[in-house]
């Protein structure tokens, strides 16, 4: 997803590029924070971890449910809708992209 990314003009890394692509969730976390990275996923325990984290960064996009998993067709959604998520991404959010749904949730998830 990130050379889709990339190409459309956003600044993006994937993990592999910091040999992260195996490492624990926290470890990924802790260094989208430090770069004011947006973390994307289809990993649906990552907001269970921003829960526990109590923090504001990273923000965290989740492709769930029959969401396609070809990245192409996530980059292409995950643009379209970009406008209307922006501000909360920038501001701290979990972002659940759903097949007929988006939901926006502000961090710090309080418990």
């Amino acid at each position: 997803m990130a050379d889709g990314l990339l190409a459309a003009g956003h600044d993006a890394v994937h993990v592999r590029a910091y040999d992260l692509a195996a490492a624990e969730d926290h470890m990924i976390f802790n260094r989208a924070a430090a770069e004011r990275r947006v973390v994307l996923s289809a990993d649906t325990d990552f907001g269970t971890l921003l829960a526990l984290r109590r923090e504001v960064q990273p923000s965290v996009v989740v492709f769930r449910g029959a969401v396609s998993r070809r990245p192409a067709l996530q980059i292409a959604l995950l643009l379209s809708n970009l406008p209307s998520i922006g501000d909360a991404l920038s501001a701290g959010a979990v972002v659940v992209i759903e097949p007929a749904r988006i939901r926006v949730r502000a961090l710090p998830i309080a418990r």
